[in-house]
């Protein structure tokens, strides 16, 4: 029985999962020079998945029709920008009689975009472009001050 069998056998018994796997058989591996790869150990892998399972994803909170279409156009137009940036996002929607739709963006917590939709649906995708453009914007601001400001007083998360 070869090791890749044995390590398989291992897995399955312990109930672990196949991403797993591949990285005990990715184990010296060679790259093109002939040079061994770094490897990802599975404690490295397993952190970095528990640091932020939700990298990269913009959630929809939006109830009405016109929400609807605010995030649709928000989502393509951010992956477009933000390519494969990793900041995780939520578009949020409370729908009034009297004022319109009120619309929010938030990132780790932070309002980074908030307005009011006008009735007129027409302009919900220029509207929502700019939102994506305004968004990144703010959002490379505020890690550039959380990258240049430290405190002894202040956590990550409260600059």
């Amino acid at each position: 029985m070869t090791v890749n069998k044995t390590i398989f056998i291992l897995l399955l018994i312990a109930g672990l999962s196949l991403p797993l796997l591949a990285v005990a058989q990715t184990s010296g591996a060679v790259n093109g020079n002939g040079a061994a790869k770094e490897e990802e150990t599975v404690d490295e892998r397993a952190a970095r998945l528990f640091e932020d399972p939700l990298r990269g994803v913009v959630v929809n909170r939006t109830i009405t029709v016109q929400g609807q279409e605010f995030y649709q156009f928000f989502s393509m137009r951010w992956s477009y920008i933000a390519g494969d940036a990793s900041y995780t996002l939520s578009v949020h929607e409370r729908p009034s009689a009297r004022w319109g739709s009120e619309i929010w963006v938030e990132y780790q917590r932070d309002r980074v975009f908030h307005m009011f939709l006008p009735p007129i649906r027409s302009e919900t995708k220029a509207i929502s472009h700019q939102a994506a453009e305004l968004v990144l914007e703010r959002i490379q601001e505020m890690e550039l001050q959380r990258a240049l400001f430290f405190s002894d007083d202040l956590g990550p998360e409260e600059m």
